[in-house]
């Protein structure tokens, strides 16, 4: 299914591993154009090659999207290779663990920094870029209504994306543009990535489903919302956690 996606001009931030390198390959499977920005690496190479072997057209940005001297030339090689977008999905994110009390002004801005001020940086820098039917599509968290010991920044920094979700979607909605959040629960499936296996069992038995969920499940639900068949979706949020 292309979810109506073949040929739509799309911009994925933090798009070389786990969900938006899964989410990258899936709009390049449905024939989408994508543009990805990225900190560049051995994981951004891999991702170019797997685009080219899917004979996909793509375009890889190397930008740290929390500055927004960077963002504005990735909004520019966009508009100068692509013309417009369609699609946009803020993917970059970063955890943090650190109880409350140890947490220091520089931990709290590194999350937020990446997880909400990156969002509206990016947002921001191709607002002009997004025509009418467009779609916006932000990363979030489950765990952003449920909150976690050592995590409060991090469920904060989530939590904020839901509200900046919401607020974006009444002001561009006269526009014709949607802007939805898709909340992933714990992810695994990948070597190396995802909780210590004991903690990962505990997750997993907390779900309605019994196991962790895969970056391409994620993937999927950000296609729906950015397809045509949620034509008439803005302002919320989709969990995609098992059933926490």
């Amino acid at each position: 299914m292309d979810h109506g996606l073949s040929g739509k001009r799309v911009l994925v931030t933090g798009g070389t591993r786990g969900i938006g390198r899964a989410t990258v390959l899936a709009f390049a499977r449905c024939g989408a154009r994508v543009a990805v920005a990225s900190r560049g690496g051995e994981q951004e190479q891999a991702l170019g090659r797997e685009l080219k072997e899917l004979g996909a057209w793509h375009l890889l940005v190397r930008a740290d999207v929390t500055r927004a001297e960077e963002v504005a030339d990735v909004a520019e090689r966009v508009r100068e290779s692509l013309g417009g977008l369609d699609v946009l999905v803020n993917n970059v994110g970063v955890d943090g663990h650190t109880a409350f009390g140890e947490l220091t002004p520089d931990e709290w801005h590194r999350v937020v920094d990446h997880n909400v001020t990156s969002t509206y940086l990016v947002t921001g820098a191709v607002l002009d870029l997004l025509g009418e039917g467009a779609s916006v599509v932000n990363v979030g968290a489950s765990v952003a209504l449920r909150g976690r010991p050592g995590g409060a920044h991090y469920a904060a920094s989530k939590a904020a994306l839901i509200g900046l979700g919401r607020s974006l979607a009444k002001e561009l909605g006269p526009r014709g543009v949607r802007v939805n959040t898709v909340a992933p629960g714990v992810m695994g499936g990948e070597p190396g990535a995802g909780p210590p296996p004991a903690v990962a069992a505990r997750i997993a038995a907390s779900t309605a489903l019994g196991r962790l969920g895969r970056p391409a499940e994620v993937a999927g639900a950000i296609l729906f919302l950015a397809g045509a068949a949620a034509s008439y979706v803005t302002g919320q949020v989709l969990d995609v956690d098992g059933g926490i």
